[in-house]
């Protein structure tokens, strides 16, 4: 038991150690957004604006990503902590029986053993009473071991939790710093959005986030009526015209994971991941001919954006900031490739 707790908790704190490499990799300093010059026109305008877009969204699907693993650490720290105090539990029981032999002294036990020879009244005796006396020493030798074992898992697991609840606070803290980043990003690009003409706005708009269609209702799309998806394409088409909010999961404003989670909560089904690059990995991917209503579809390398397939050519989705949620083409660009959230 004590070997198996001893196995376990070596296992835990390799698994801490390799996670938090991997919570320092997603919680990295972010590269700046990338200078320009002036724009010498309004496309140029818009198309400077369309790449600020696109590099925030990906160090916000970076920060997303950070969310997720820092999650997932604070829960390995209480866990392995839950592990630590097991594992003193485990050592406690052993306190009695140890006080016991303690308090019994090397030279009582010499005692008993030649008392044993003196009042024995037959070699049966003896051999009975020495018998007795070596079972007794053997339990205390298991004894001493089994609490020695214990000792070592409990000093062990408290090892682990310890570096389980500093990796979770130094990628907490590092995540921090990386979520002011992200707003400060952007509340500059709206700033500079907000100045851009209506005609600019729509420029951009269409470059970032493909051109508004006019939003069917589920009646008209290919997709069983009744369905986990059919319910999960009329949640997110009702929130058509919803505005864009990094980290928002509805019900009045979105990002592009959490519209996805929204809309298939109401169906019933919850989504593995609240990232992009997530959810890109819970199931096999499938090409453009192969999508169905329901499907969920990703953008961009690094994958950084997911979208709602409703069919006939068309996804829902919400882009980013100044772009309400809207309706518009499979096709727009960066299109990798899609999964199908429901089998």
């Amino acid at each position: 038991m004590v070997q198996s707790q001893l196995r376990t908790t070596r296992r835990r704190s390799r698994a801490v150690l390799a996670a938090a490499a991997v919570v320092t990799a997603a919680t990295a300093v972010l590269s700046p957004m990338s200078a320009t010059a002036a724009p010498g026109s309004a496309a140029e305008a818009a198309t400077l604006m369309a790449e600020a877009a696109q590099q925030l969204t990906q160090v916000e699907a970076q920060v997303h990503e950070a969310e997720e693993i820092v999650a997932a650490q604070q829960e390995a720290a209480a866990t392995a902590q839950a592990q630590a105090q097991a594992a003193r539990d485990a050592l406690a029981v052993h306190e009695p029986q140890i006080r016991a032999i303690v308090q019994s002294s090397f030279t009582e036990k010499t005692q008993s053993r030649v008392a044993a020879f003196l009042t024995s009244d037959s070699a049966d005796d003896l051999v009975q009473q020495m018998t007795t006396l070596d079972m007794i020493a053997t339990h205390t030798n298991t004894v001493i071991s089994a609490a020695a074992a214990a000792r070592a898992a409990a000093e062990e697991a408290q090892l682990v939790a310890d570096q389980a609840a500093a990796t979770a606070r130094a990628g907490l803290d590092q995540l921090k710093a990386q979520e002011a980043e992200v707003e400060r990003r952007a509340a500059q690009y709206q700033s500079d959005y907000a100045r851009l003409s209506a005609a600019e706005q729509d420029r951009v708009s269409n470059l970032v986030s493909g051109p508004k269609l006019r939003a069917p209702s589920v009646d008209e799309l290919p997709v069983a009526p009744g369905s986990a998806a059919a319910t999960a394409i009329q949640v997110a088409l009702s929130k058509v015209g919803s505005p864009y909010r990094r980290g928002a999961t509805g019900p009045d404003a979105f990002d592009c994971s959490g519209l996805m989670a929204y809309a298939y909560a109401a169906a019933g089904v919850t989504l593995p991941s609240r990232t992009s690059a997530g959810l890109s990995k819970m199931g096999p991917p499938l090409s453009r001919g192969e999508l169905q209503p329901g499907d969920l579809v990703f953008y961009y390398s690094p994958i950084s954006h997911v979208a709602l397939y409703i069919g006939d050519g068309m996804i829902v989705h919400a882009r980013t900031y100044g772009t309400p949620l809207s309706v518009t083409t499979v096709d727009q660009g960066g299109f990798r490739f899609g999964v199908r959230p429901t089998g």
